[in-house]
């Protein structure tokens, strides 16, 4: 990514993509039963609310009626299928994990089999976006988290507490090639989440094999625990590593998820909001609503004169249902410098493709 002279300017920038993640499945409903979805037309609500509020893009997960998140595909094709009727634009990305909460106290937070999660190419309706991580690794979601953040919450439970601490990330190289592949014959476009610049890498090396023909949509995912903390060397440090047709967007956890999409805000990057991310106003004096940051960060934006993408618009942005027949055409697409030609010396660069 390049930021040349007026790169801050707000003219000169794609319109800001909201993404929501409004079903927060590490918490039980209790924990905000104002603003965590139980039922499936509060699911459903819950979606309307947040595009009407301005976020185009809903990062989807489903509880079942005992307050656990569901593990069944049918629960998340009927979600599918009520949210498409209602906002029919709206992106919908499913959260790869389906659930990673413990099944009951005590237990380990996994995520599900291999198989099982290969089955969400197979989803119906299918959603524009299956979010999919890179490389086996630790994911702590406690690790950054404060005693004020997880006060009064079922997380402070300490068997809960260990078991999200202790929770790792599956993603092997056999099961991430297989699992592209799957959603692109589906027309399913995979989003990264990515917790370091040797994620990238992995990527890169994979578009070179021609095993990763995508659009490089991802996101940063800066919440410690294994991924990236939230602050400025490790931003700068993991966009410079990106290519120029990549599209990035922010995201983090509990206070630190507002600076981190203001910063985004004011790069011409994107954002991630909601009570998957947060439950806190920055005083910690209440519990923030997801509508409620969507609508903050849409006055912000505003604010600094960027505007905010419509559902068409973000469509166009995140290249929705666009993929490559090989190797060459995915590097072009995503500004990486193409292959080495048989014989060739010297340094790769964008010149050497014509």
């Amino acid at each position: 990514m390049n930021f040349i002279d007026g790169s801050l300017h707000p003219e000169n920038q794609e319109k800001l993509v909201i993404t929501c993640a409004p079903y927060g499945p590490e918490w039980m409903p209790e924990d905000f039963p104002e603003d965590i979805p139980l039922t499936m037309e509060q699911h459903i609500q819950q979606a309307v609310d947040c595009y009407n509020a301005g976020a185009t893009v809903l990062h989807l997960h489903v509880r079942e009626l005992d307050g656990k998140g569901s593990k069944r595909l049918s629960m998340f094709n009927e979600l599918l299928a009520g949210i498409r009727e209602r906002v029919p634009k709206m992106i919908l990305q499913v959260g790869g994990s389906i659930s990673f909460a413990p099944e009951s106290e005590g237990e380990a937070a996994k995520w599900l089999s291999d198989d099982t999660r290969h089955m969400l190419a197979e989803l119906m309706p299918k959603p524009d976006q299956v979010t999919v991580a890179v490389n086996s690794n630790q994911m702590n979601i406690v690790e950054q988290m404060t005693e004020a953040d997880l006060r009064g919450t079922s997380i402070a439970r300490p068997e809960l507490y260990h078991a999200y601490r202790e929770m790792t990330l599956p993603s092997g190289p056999e099961w991430l090639e297989e699992h592209i592949k799957r959603l692109s014959a589906k027309g399913i476009q995979s989003h990264f989440q990515l917790a370091n610049t040797t994620q990238i890498e992995t990527l890169e090396r994979m578009m070179r094999r021609g095993t990763c023909n995508v659009p490089l949509i991802l996101t940063w995912v800066a919440i410690g625990g294994g991924f990236d903390a939230p602050n400025i060397y490790n931003l700068a440090n993991f966009v410079r590593a990106l290519p120029d047709g990549a599209v990035l967007t922010l995201e983090s956890s509990m206070l630190n998820v507002l600076p981190v999409n203001m910063m985004a805000i004011a790069m011409g990057l994107h954002v991630r909001c909601g009570n998957e991310d947060n439950l806190w106003t920055q005083d910690r004096k209440s519990k923030i609503r997801t509508v409620q940051s969507i609508e903050q960060l849409v006055r912000i934006s505003r604010e600094v004169g960027r505007e905010v993408a419509n559902a068409d618009e973000a469509r166009k942005i995140y290249r929705i249902g666009e993929f490559y027949n090989n190797a060459e055409e995915a590097l072009a697409a995503n500004g990486f410098a193409p292959n080495r030609k048989p014989g060739q010396r010297g340094f790769l660069n964008h010149g050497a493709a014509r």
